[in-house]
């Protein structure tokens, strides 16, 4: 089972909720996909890491080859080739690796790179594989790692915990595309609110089963529930603010390892999310 668990922004308590789900299954693994600014090995403090580069193709031009014909620069819709000064020019930062360009060349000017945009990593850290990934600084997009995360853990057959990038981009879409539910992290304020609207739309495009849990609760009106309540959407469980649980969270420590009642609050939560699967 591959739980994914979502928020519209950083901060919301998205890397809580997944790594203290994962904490209490009796065997599980942690992916954590927001390889910008990845925090789940913090936690979890993994043991016997392994690690491996992720590259992608880039064009290289035979200036030797080349006529001059153009084909590639008006082909790419992303701009990273011009032709300057008689010769095209290629700009690696902006290219998608889409491979058109190579293909296209009548005189086969154009052959392919490995450039790196990354790493990923695996280790052990009790009864939970980690898995991770970071971005090479100027990396045009983390979605090529993602895909390296998702290859390295296929293998794993029992619960997967996917701790998705904050908000809806393509590396949020990565993350979520084969989870079997999506559990949606939101804060009880308008600002919220609004950032559980943005991850609810998408998880409606996909067509994912999901529920939400309320982080940060604090008596008096929560809008983030009353936008629940409204759109008819299981809230799963309740989080209250409360500053021992930040305190320890901002140290990196797995709450539900320190805090009997977060255990029981974990682990009811993740039967609750079992049983919305097998509904």
């Amino acid at each position: 089972m591959k739980i994914a668990v979502l928020s519209g922004k950083g901060g919301t308590g998205k890397t809580l909720v997944s790594v203290n789900l994962a904490a209490v299954a009796s065997n599980a693994a942690y992916i954590d996909c927001d390889v910008e600014e990845p925090n789940g090995y913090l936690f979890f403090k993994p043991q016997g890491i392994k690690t491996l580069e992720v590259t992608v193709p880039v064009p290289q031009i035979d200036g030797l080859l080349c006529n001059g014909c153009r084909l590639c620069v008006d082909f790419c819709k992303f701009n990273a080739l011009a032709f300057i000064k008689d010769k095209p020019v290629l700009f690696p930062e902006i290219c998608h690796s889409c491979g058109g360009c190579v293909i296209l060349c009548p005189q086969k000017a154009i052959s392919e790179r490995p450039k790196k945009v990354g790493v990923v990593s695996e280790g052990i850290s009790g009864n939970v594989r980690v898995y991770g990934g970071i971005m090479e600084t100027g990396a045009s997009s983390g979605v090529p790692i993602l895909r390296e995360l998702f290859r390295q853990s296929k293998k794993e057959e029992g619960l997967s915990v996917i701790d998705c990038p904050p908000g809806s981009s393509c590396m949020a879409m990565e993350s979520i595309k084969d989870a079997d539910y999506c559990v949606l992290v939101a804060e009880p304020t308008l600002f919220g609110t609004h950032n559980l609207n943005m991850v609810h739309e998408l998880v409606k495009v996909f067509k994912k089963p999901f529920g939400v849990v309320l982080n940060k609760c604090v008596p008096g009106e929560n809008p983030s529930e009353e936008f629940c309540l409204e759109h008819n959407i299981t809230v799963l469980g309740k989080i209250l603010f409360d500053h021992k649980l930040g305190e320890l969270n901002s140290n990196a420590y797995i709450i539900a390892d320190e805090l009997s009642e977060y255990r029981e609050l974990f682990v009811d939560l993740l039967h609750r999310i079992e049983g919305e699967v097998k509904a």
